[in-house]
């Protein structure tokens, strides 16, 4: 047997010795790991955008995304089963589609939560956020979608990527801001019809990624220049502009998905809806906040 067949067997018998408690520990880690899902990201983060920090919050998002297309892409390349492909006799306790290797969970709770400790600097922050570093990817194992290679790949390429843009992100940012506004639209929609232009096999998570981003990336430059909003305010504020722009925010999606199900090519259309989401939670949600006087203005 091969010495990566050795591995993958080693990984089964890991797997194998979480699942001795199943059913017992189904609830909690069920709960664990849908706080690695995209969805859950992709609900929250508009919160640290709109109401918390609003650089902070773009950059985040920005890194999310980033991150999310590196790894539907390298799952692709590697091309690794998951526990439950490679042996029948694991179950797989939730849905989990496409490869295994890196870890998907393990990486965004890497360069997310990394992030948010890293933000807010405080003891507090880094004792949750290495809980759930540990946590969620653990929850893999044990729901039977993951080996521990899969999770020593996420481990391994999420805290690359985190920490090549906390030392990188806002110089190139700097850089652009100082070769002015066309050149950074420029970059904006460049960058991420790239990423999408270039994804392999027409990966989904890769191409949903991407067109965020194509969306998102020129909504921060839009709403620089003709909006400013401030992030902060008081508890009732920042609720209400989170349940108004995450209403908006459900119902364009939902919209667009039922508008756009019959045309085609649908690969164009699926990138000219998930665009127009991003190009929403990045100009048109502050620019209605502002109007509705729920955020000030710089």
């Amino acid at each position: 047997m091969s010495k990566s067949g050795d591995i993958l067997d080693w990984g089964i018998e890991v797997v194998r010795w979480f699942q001795q408690f199943s059913p017992s520990l189904d609830l909690p880690f069920k709960g664990l790991t849908s706080l690695g899902n995209p969805e859950f990201f992709l609900f929250c983060m508009p919160f640290f955008y709109w109401c918390f920090n609003r650089r902070s919050g773009a950059r985040l998002l920005v890194l999310f995304l980033i991150s999310a297309y590196i790894n539907s892409v390298a799952k692709v390349l590697v091309s690794q089963p998951r526990p439950f492909q490679y042996n029948p006799g694991i179950k797989p306790l939730v849905h989990a589609g496409g490869g295994g290797l890196p870890s998907g969970h393990t990486q965004s709770a890497v360069v997310v939560w990394g992030y948010i400790a890293a933000q807010v600097r405080k003891a507090k922050m880094w004792m949750l956020a290495g809980f759930l570093m540990i946590a969620i990817p653990l929850s893999r194992l044990y729901l039977g979608v993951h080996f521990p290679t899969d999770l020593l790949g996420g481990y391994l390429l999420g805290a690359a990527l985190l920490m090549l843009y906390l030392r990188f992100a806002v110089k190139i940012e700097a850089w652009l801001v100082e070769k002015g506004t066309i050149w950074q639209i420029a970059a904006s929609i460049v960058l991420p019809l790239g990423l999408i232009v270039l994804n392999p096999e027409g990966t989904r998570y890769a191409l949903n990624a991407g067109s965020v981003l194509l969306g998102f990336a020129p909504g921060i430059i839009l709403e620089r220049r003709w909006v400013r909003f401030r992030s902060g305010g008081s508890l009732l504020t920042q609720s209400l502009r989170f349940i108004v722009g995450m209403l908006v925010l459900i119902g364009l999606w939902a919209g667009l998905s039922l508008a756009l199900a019959e045309f085609s090519p649908a690969a164009f259309f699926l990138v000219l809806r998930y665009a127009l989401v991003g190009l929403w939670c990045a100009w048109g949600a502050p620019w209605l906040f502002v109007r509705l006087r729920l955020a000030a203005t710089e």
